[in-house]
């Protein structure tokens, strides 16, 4: 099970059998993107020790990537 938690509570959940490797740690970090916002909204810092699966080379960019189009996004709009 892994939980991804904030101040009010798990704003995303996975369950699997097996370990959590790079690319299903990539999968559930992307759900959770889905939950999150802009700086300095609610949920919008993402904090990770330093294991190994936490630096895989497609997160950063795909974190980034995120907040980038959102960004982008949101200026659209306005």
């Amino acid at each position: 099970m892994l939980p991804d938690l904030s101040l009010n509570g798990i704003l995303h959940l996975d369950i699997q059998e097996d370990s959590y490797m790079g690319a299903s740690f990539n999968a559930f970090i992307d759900g959770l993107l889905d939950n999150m916002n802009l700086f300095p909204q609610k949920n919008s810092v993402i904090i990770m020790d330093n294991t190994s699966i936490h630096k895989s080379p497609e997160l950063h960019p795909m974190i980034e990537n995120h907040f980038v189009s959102l960004m982008h996004h949101l200026r659209v709009l306005y």
